[in-house]
């Protein structure tokens, strides 16, 4: 069994061709996406944050709405550029869109893609400290919003307040119990992943890695699973983690699925240059469904997971992507074991 959602980056035009022409658009056809999602039997609700570009940006606004409007599903995000956060804000925020949705965030945080612009985290007022780079930024940030959403107390009260405190040093509110178990990491590189789980986050890995060993993208993902695995019962937490993978899977049952993604058939893994390094790409699945179900008992990173995100395309609208959502759900998951 495995948990399935979407994730959607969340682009909009203004090109007659794209269903998402203005940043409404896009906001409310993926609360609308996340509710068709939960109708279907989908899992999670998962959207990407990018600065400075036509996607989503500010993701709380989104996930509480989300959240008012569902009941069942996860709502997460993949990921947040913890170098633009204010961490303490960000546990506000993320504490109320957790609450509305009864405890159904799944965060995913990390040092973020590559940028719009030239040090974007700049404009919102962050940069790194002397003998820092900017993913040190990222994790600074990172310390402290894990360390606040824990419900320690830390701040001083005043002792003459406005209202009357509790006692003791205050925490952030508002406070929801359990949030900090439902923090996940983008993981770029098997290094990375160690690193999260010795931190006690979650593993979210996508259909990039920022290094290439020469084995096919699926094996060197799922060698960094195994890795973060194997940091996280070495550091002992009591719990058992969570990893997700992103795939592009398009079962391809009537005409327009193959118009839109026949031409995806014959995909193949890509190795390029991204902030200066090599990475490596994964392909996308697009085939008839028993097709792709023989093709996707081959991922072992996959197999490793629990959890699997489809990545929409998000611009040809609520209604075509809720068919991709359903049609992987009756045609490929209970062939694969996974419903």
């Amino acid at each position: 069994m495995k948990n399935i959602g979407f994730l959607s980056f969340g682009h909009w035009t203004p090109s007659p061709h794209s269903q998402t022409r203005s940043a409404s658009d896009v906001l409310l056809q993926s609360i609308e996406l996340a509710v068709a999602a939960e109708e279907l039997g989908a899992d999670g609700a998962y959207f990407r944050v990018h600065h400075f570009a036509r996607q989503l940006a500010s993701p709380f606004p989104l996930l509480a709405a989300a959240g008012a409007r569902t009941s069942r599903i996860e709502l997460g995000t993949g990921v947040i550029d913890m170098r633009y956060e204010n961490p303490l804000y960000m546990a506000e925020d993320a504490g109320a869109a957790d609450l509305i949705s009864g405890g159904r965030l799944q965060l995913g945080i990390s040092r973020g893609s590559p940028e719009q612009v030239i040090d974007g985290y700049r404009y919102f007022g962050y940069a790194p400290a002397d003998g820092e780079d900017h993913a040190d930024l990222a994790r600074r940030h990172t310390e402290v919003f894990l360390d606040v959403i824990s419900g320690r107390g830390f701040a001083q009260p005043n002792p003459r307040p406005m209202f009357p405190n509790p006692p003791g040093l205050l925490r952030i509110e508002p406070y929801s119990e359990g949030l900090r178990d439902r923090i996940w990491w983008g993981a770029g590189s098997r290094a990375t992943a160690e690193w999260t789980g010795r931190q006690g986050m979650n593993l979210m890995s996508s259909t990039l890695l920022t290094e290439d060993t020469g084995v096919p993208f699926h094996q060197l993902q799922a060698e960094q699973i195994q890795m973060f695995r194997d940091a996280w019962k070495e550091a002992g937490h009591d719990r058992e983690p969570r990893v997700s993978v992103s795939r592009s899977i398009f079962p391809i049952v009537d005409d327009r699925d193959r118009a839109y993604f026949g031409h995806d058939r014959d995909s193949r893994d890509q190795v390029g240059i991204i902030d200066g390094g090599t990475a490596r790409f994964g392909k996308s699945y697009a085939a008839e469904p028993d097709e792709l179900v023989e093709q996707l008992r081959e991922d072992e990173a996959i197999a490793a997971a629990d959890t699997l995100l489809l990545t929409v395309p998000n611009q040809l609208g609520v209604d075509y992507n809720a068919h991709v959502i359903e049609s992987l759900l009756t045609h490929v998951a209970p062939a694969l074991g996974w419903r």
